[in-house]
């Protein structure tokens, strides 16, 4: 078991589809990153609870959390770092949270590939 795991943490939503949208994204990540999976903020499961519990009892005792949002908002700020000093404390796992995606240039250049995308299937109708 490698000594570390990547969690790609995603808000949540009782509605699957979604979920399905973020699972979609994390993909490739899943398929090319050894010891990584998505987890849920709140409204859906895996949790970030039970995924970091499942690679606790696979072995894996340092987590890393990349956050799928856009901007580290309130629940970045406050409710995602309780969680982890919660987890932390009850599992003695180490648990390092990274800014959110929205954050990275690259994620911009990404935005900016999808645009000019769209604008060369537009003009070819």
């Amino acid at each position: 078991m490698d000594s570390r795991s990547i969690i790609l943490l995603a808000h949540g939503s009782s509605d699957q589809r979604w979920c399905d949208t973020f699972e979609t994204l994390a993909e490739p990540t899943l398929k090319t990153i050894s010891n990584s999976r998505i987890a849920y903020m709140e409204l859906a499961e895996p949790s970030l609870d039970t995924v970091v519990r499942e690679g606790i009892a696979a072995g894996t005792h340092e987590f890393i959390v990349v956050p799928l949002f856009l901007a580290a908002g309130r629940h970045l700020r406050k409710d995602v770092p309780a969680m982890i000093e919660a987890l932390e404390h009850s599992t003695g796992a180490s648990i390092q949270l990274s800014p959110p995606i929205g954050e990275n240039p690259l994620l911009g250049q990404a935005v900016k590939e999808v645009v000019t995308l769209q604008l060369d299937q537009t003009a070819a109708e």
